[in-house]
Order: C-alpha cells, then sequence, then structure tokens
C-alpha cells in the first residue's frame, strides 16, 4: 500500500483504504487496542473486533472533527480492513441532507419561474430570486464544509499518521 499523498488525496472528501493482513480479527483489534494505549495523550478511540472509531485528542470540539473509522470484516477467509477519513456521520449526514433540500428547493423555484414564463402568468414573481437564494444557501453549505475541512486538516495528517503506524505493519503482501 503506497503512502504518498496523491492529487486523489487532496480532492476527496471521504478518503477510503482497504488493505488485508494475516491476522485475526481479534489479533488486530488487540494490536490496534495496544497502539491507542501507547498513544492515549493524542488519539481516543471504540475498538471492538468488528469496528474502531479513532478521534485526535483537542481542546476544542468543532463541527468537522475527523474521526478514523475501520471497520474489520472476514472476506475470503482473510482478514479485510476497510478504512474511511472523516467526520462524524451525523456531520455527514447533516451536510448531504442541506446540499438535497436546498437543491430540491432551487429546482422548484426554478421550475415555478419557468412555467410561470411559459404560460405568461404572474402569480409567482418571487420565484426567480427564490431559486437565486437556494443557489446561495447551496453555497454557503459549500463554503462551511471547506472550512470544516480547511480547520481539521492537521488532525487529519495525525490520523493518517495513525492509520499507517497502526496497520501497515500488518498488511499482507501480495
Amino acid at each position: 500500500m503506497k503512502t504518498e499523498e496523491t492529487t486523489l488525496d487532496k480532492i476527496r472528501t471521504r478518503p477510503r483504504f482497504k488493505m488485508f493482513t494475516d491476522l485475526t480479527k481479534e489479533e488486530y483489534a488487540e494490536n490496534l487496542k495496544t497502539y491507542l494505549n501507547e498513544h492515549k495523550d493524542e488519539f481516543s478511540g471504540n475498538i471492538n473486533k468488528e469496528v474502531a472509531t479513532i478521534c485526535v485528542e483537542t481542546e476544542d470540539d468543532n463541527y468537522w472533527k475527523p474521526r478514523l473509522s475501520l471497520r474489520i470484516e472476514t472476506e475470503d477467509e482473510q482478514t479485510a480492513i476497510r478504512g474511511v477519513f472523516g467526520p462524524s456521520s451525523a456531520v455527514w449526514t447533516f451536510f448531504m441532507f442541506l446540499y438535497f433540500s436546498f437543491t430540491i428547493l432551487w429546482m422548484t423555484f426554478f421550475t415555478m419561474y419557468y412555467v410561470e414564463k411559459q404560460i405568461n402568468s404572474k402569480e409567482f414573481p418571487w420565484a426567480l430570486n427564490a431559486s437565486f437564494v437556494m443557489l446561495v444557501c447551496i453555497g454557503l453549505t459549500y463554503a462551511a464544509a471547506r472550512f470544516g475541512q480547511n480547520k481539521a486538516k492537521g488532525e487529519m495528517l495525525k490520523l493518517r499518521k495513525f492509520a499507517e503506524e497502526s496497520t501497515l505493519q500488518f498488511e499482507k503482501k501480495p
């Protein structure tokens, strides 16, 4: 597994990785717990034999606080580790809800404006302005997400280091 940062790493919101190991699920979870205990002043988390969630210990707790979510599975009689870097699932879901809602509202208002123009009606004079407001809301949501990502960049690098040091040593070589 190459750990060099590429252009693809920079543009993905929730980078992912997958690797295989010869360890059992229980052995991998124990090794992860040991590593976490050795670095408990820098990281915190919850680990069991199926799922692990790792966070960086910081004084402030912002909305885009990144996490490393590891899923430990058995695949073709091997142990597979799937990792996802990103905010908590609640934050991720909230931002997707905002994008979806504002986009649906934009399409609705713009359709109202278009139909009004086609049938020469004056019932919805506010529809075009409302569609522009929805575009501004989409832009503000995007700006808030980018602000959170930039604010959490240092924590993401620490989580990447955690993943490399705690996981790569157990990777099964092809």
